[in-house]
Formats: structure tokens, C-alpha cells, sequence
């Protein structure tokens, strides 16, 4: 393990329990339902208003094809699966329906996503069709949370077309509980959310190098309670810690540490081998931080891995002010640390790139507070959408 100096150490270890006590101690101890695993099962916690009662770990189905690998995490006790339309172009979703069609109701949970366009003219129409078709490969009269897909600004979040659509998907009994997903202004949106008094679930981008933790906890702290209930994601920052994908990142201590925070529910990590879901399991089994894990984390610091933190700072010192280097990151990272090309030319597609954004410039200008090479990464990933989708399945 790299060496790490005495302060860095100390700093990460505060930083490691402020989640922790963002919460007052009847709050925690109303969201854990157990805080040991002495039984063999996974400790539980509450999702907020929505009443409904989860394992601290769940699944991000998103790029598992494996139905197996799903099998194994339902037969070792996770009952929520997280997926959405766009996964695997509706595969993901198919796949979930063929393996729950015949399991009982009450023993799982889904969530599943779906970006729509409020500005279309049609779309009330696209958005309904979007989630009847989500529906119809799920095999599923209803879902148990429906997101709003990915949103980047608190316009979206409090947009009157979308949150009568999402009304009237619950009043119709098509989806349990309303959520909105973000890696952006999380905190300014979830402030938004809170306003709108319509949602019920936020799904967060959370991990332990985010530059914005006491803002986004404070944020958190005045969702939940508001009756807001929050699912985790993106805690592994990507994966690995490089683009070769020869230093995997300890999941299970990344886990350890979201986890730290008691309004965190659940985490859906994206585990698609059976040793990945092993490594998350031991975590569940054995919620509580490490010292080891600290120490483990802190050397992580300075590194800048693969995760993009959405903190929009490469806009500003951009020569093109591209707003869409956080979201070209994401892609990069779908590509290098997930090994999923599709995912990420998907990602890039959705922006309407047709090449290298950066052409034309001489020198990138771009200041990225994490250590990105932003230029480089732009290169690396931007010819992926001219590549057929055959050859990135």
C-alpha cells in the first residue's frame, strides 16, 4: 500500500465520518434495521417516506448480461435490482423479466430509469410509451421506483410537463414511488426536489472523492428530512484506478464508507462476476470502516482515476466552454473502467457528437480539479461514436 503522510490520513479519517454524523443518532437508528450480521443477513435500512425496507447493498444491473450473476445476488439475499430503458437497449430490462416472472412478488424490488424531453411536442406521448415499453420487458404490471433519468440542472428537476407525467404514472398505478437521478448539481437539485414536495427517492452519485461532501451531506440531511429516501451510486469511482484496469479499486472498502452516512440506504454497485458480487457481499456482511480501509482510501486521494466529479470547472476554463466535458468523462470512464464501449458510445450519442470535440484547439486550456488530462481523455474516447455497434457488443 502507497505510504501516506500523517495529515492526509487524519483528514480523510474526518472526512470518512462526517457521513456519519450528518444524522442525528434517532434518526440512524430508526433508518438500520440491523447494524450487525450476527443472523447471516445483510443489514437493512428504511427509504425514507417510501416505507420500503432494503438491504444496505443492492444491484446496478446495468451491465450485467449474466443472468446467473443476478441468481446469485438474489439467492444471497439482495432483493432490490436497479436497471432502465436505455440498458443494453432494453436487454437489461428483458433479461430482469425473464429471471423474476416467476418469483414471488413481495421477495424483490425494482427500479428502473427513463430520460424523457420535456420540450418535445409529443412528449407525454414518448414518455408514456417509454415506461409501458420498460413495463412490457420487465414483465411487470408496475415498477417500485421509476426515475427521472440522469438530470444536470434544477430546471429539469421541477419541469410542470415531467412531474405530471411521473403523477400520473403513480396515480395510475404504474410505478410505486417517484425518483429523480443526477450526477450534477446534486445538491442544488435535491434542494429543488425538496421544493417540488413530488419526490420520494433520489438516486446520488456518492463516493469518497468528492470535492463537494459537506454540501452534498448538508443536502442530504434536508432531504431525508423532508421524507426523501437516497440510493447510491458511482461508489466504486470507476472501477479501476487507471485506464489499463490493472489496479482494481477495494470495492468493498468504498462500500464500507458510503455506508458510513446512515441516510444512505442502499448502494447499487455494478458487480457482473461472481467474485465481484463476492467482494461486495463481504462488505455487507461487514459493514463497519476499517482502519485499514481508511488508510486504503486516503492513498486514493491525489490520484485522479477515472471518476469525473460534475463539478463543471472544465466549462470555465475551456476555449469552447464545452458543457459537455463532465458527461464525455462519463463516457470515458463507461469505456476504461466498466469495459462497456456500448454504454459509453450510447453516452456520447445522446450529446450529438460527431468527432473529437477538441479539433481545432492547439493546447487544452481546461483547469480540472481532479488531475485530468481533459484534452487526452476527449481524444481517446470522441471516436468511439463512429465505430459500429457490432463491433462494441
Amino acid at each position: 500500500m502507497e505510504k501516506i503522510n500523517r495529515r492526509k490520513f487524519l483528514k480523510f479519517s474526518a472526512l470518512a465520518g462526517a457521513g456519519a454524523v450528518v444524522a442525528s443518532q434517532m434518526v440512524a437508528c430508526k433508518a438500520v434495521k440491523g447494524a450487525a450480521t450476527a443472523n447471516g443477513k445483510i443489514p437493512t435500512r428504511i427509504l425514507g417516506k417510501t416505507g420500503m425496507e432494503i438491504p444496505v447493498l443492492s444491484m446496478g444491473v446495468m451491465r450485467a448480461d449474466n443472468p446467473a450473476v443476478v441468481r446469485a445476488a438474489y439467492n444471497s439475499g439482495l432483493t432490490h435490482f436497479d436497471t432502465a430503458h436505455g440498458y443494453q437497449n432494453g436487454k437489461n430490462e428483458e433479461m430482469l423479466g425473464v429471471f423474476f416472472k416467476d418469483k414471488d412478488r413481495s421477495t424483490f424490488t425494482i427500479a428502473t430509469k427513463g430520460k424523457g424531453n420535456p420540450k418535445s411536442d409529443n412528449f407525454e406521448a414518448e414518455y408514456e410509451e417509454l415506461l409501458n415499453t420498460s413495463l412490457r420487458r420487465l414483465q411487470m404490471d408496475y415498477v417500485d421506483i421509476f426515475y427521472t433519468h440522469a438530470l444536470d440542472d434544477v430546471e429539469s428537476v421541477s419541469n410542470p410537463r415531467m412531474l405530471a407525467m411521473l403523477k400520473k404514472f403513480k396515480a395510475e398505478g404504474k410505478i410505486r414511488h417517484i425518483g429523480f437521478s443526477t450526477h450534477a448539481n446534486k445538491p442544488e437539485q435535491i434542494d429543488e426536489a425538496i421544493k417540488t414536495g413530488v419526490y420520494e427517492v433520489c438516486l446520488v452519485s456518492y463516493n469518497f472523492k468528492l470535492g463537494i461532501l459537506p454540501e452534498l451531506n448538508a443536502a442530504i440531511q434536508r432531504g431525508v428530512d423532508a421524507g426523501m429516501g437516497f440510493v447510491a451510486m458511482k461508489t466504486m469511482v470507476g472501477g479501476v484506478e487507471n485506464a489499463s484496469g490493472d489496479k482494481k479499486v477495494d470495492g468493498a472498502a468504498c462500500l464500507r464508507w458510503a455506508w458510513q452516512n446512515p441516510n444512505i440506504t442502499t448502494a447499487i454497485p455494478g458487480f457482473t462476476s461472481f467474485d465481484l458480487l463476492d467482494n461486495c457481499l463481504a462488505a455487507a456482511h461487514s459493514p463497519k470502516l476499517q482502519q485499514s480501509d481508511i488508510q486504503y482510501l486516503a492513498s486514493l486521494q491525489d490520484s485522479d482515476m477515472l471518476y469525473c466529479q460534475n463539478c463543471g470547472q472544465c466549462a470555465k476554463s475551456c476555449s469552447k466552454h464545452l458543457a459537455t466535458i463532465p458527461t464525455i468523462m462519463r463516457a470515458y470512464m463507461y469505456n476504461f473502467g466498466y469495459k462497456n464501449p456500448a454504454l459509453s458510445k450510447e453516452t456520447l450519442v445522446e450529446l450529438s457528437l460527431t468527432g473529437n470535440e477538441c479539433s481545432g484547439c492547439s493546447k487544452c486550456t481546461v483547469k480540472c480539479p481532479s488531475g485530468f488530462k481533459v484534452g487526452d481523455k476527449i481524444a481517446a474516447i470522441t471516436p468511439i461514436v463512429n465505430v459500429p455497434d457490432y463491433f462494441l457488443a
